[in-house]
């Protein structure tokens, strides 16, 4: 294990423009510091996934996860809170344009156009993922995590997020700046913190 990586839970201080609100792609360049993310926070402060689960608890929703560049990380730190089991029932690794055509129910035309980092991807996977689940919300994930795979298009580091609930999406550009783990548990961060903006404005 990298010495002072951050696992899941996860306390942290997010960026500023992360709490601002609208629909459609918003790009965050994102360097996210990990001296500020802790596996033991304080006992008053719940991690983002207790908060994401009670969340769903109160409103009686279920969750799902399509996730490319994450390979699960998404759904298994929800799986960390308690409760979890009430608010899961199944998630999606979706790491091969086939999984993703197959499971997530993204179209082939738009891996061909787009490619499977893109925005219009991360959009199809979380609503994709959310119809075939049967589920009030979806976390969707595709990137690049490094160190190789990158491009001048698109660079090591980017990342798509996509958050659907309850018919409207809204899918963000990031752009991390660490290794490859620290990219996917950046990921699972920015994932859980986009559903508890969300669920925080859903009535």
């Amino acid at each position: 294990m990298t010495p002072n990586m951050p696992l899941p839970g996860i306390y942290a201080r997010l960026p500023d423009g992360l709490s601002k609100t609208g629909g459609g792609k918003k790009q965050e360049d994102v360097k996210v510091d990990t001296e500020n993310l802790s596996m033991s926070g304080p006992e008053s402060r719940k991690s983002l996934e207790e908060t994401v689960v009670e969340l769903l608890a109160e409103k009686n929703y279920t969750v799902t996860t399509a996730e490319s560049c994450t390979g699960g990380l998404i759904a298994g730190t929800l799986v960390n809170a308690a409760g979890a089991s009430d608010v899961l029932n199944e998630g999606y690794v979706t790491y091969s344009n086939e999984a993703k055509e197959r499971l997530a129910g993204v179209r082939h035309d738009t891996l061909e156009r787009y490619g499977a980092v893109s925005e219009q991807t991360a959009r199809e996977m979380a609503e994709g993922a959310a119809k075939a689940a049967g589920a009030d919300a979806a976390l969707s994930a595709t990137g690049i995590a490094g160190p190789g795979g990158g491009t001048a298009e698109k660079p090591t580091g980017l990342v798509y997020i996509g958050c659907y609930l309850n018919g409207r999406t809204t899918v963000r550009e990031f752009r991390f700046t660490g290794n490859r783990q620290e990219n996917r548990l950046h990921t699972v961060e920015m994932a859980l913190a986009m559903l508890k903006e969300e669920l925080s404005k859903s009535r």
